[in-house]
């Protein structure tokens, strides 16, 4: 699955596109979380796109979505 970061999560995560491909177990936050510990705390103010379709930081990783987007709050938006 191709992940996306945008803005702020991205610096935070220290990259703006990256792929994962294994299955993972947990959470979209918590997946996430864990390959970038260090974005944990923008993490949890951003919102997801699956597939183009929103989907709360709490739902089951989407292991059979294409693209997942991390889009933290944007101002004016």
């Amino acid at each position: 699955m191709l992940i996306r970061w945008f803005a702020g999560a991205a610096q935070a995560a220290g990259t703006t596109e990256e792929t994962i491909d294994d299955p993972r177990e947990g959470t979209i936050r918590e997946v996430l979380t864990g390959v970038h510990p260090d974005a944990a705390e923008v993490l949890q103010r951003c919102s997801f796109l699956v597939d183009k379709k929103s989907l709360p930081g709490d739902a089951p990783w989407p292991s059979d979505a294409q693209t997942l987007d991390v889009l933290p709050p944007f101002a004016g938006g």
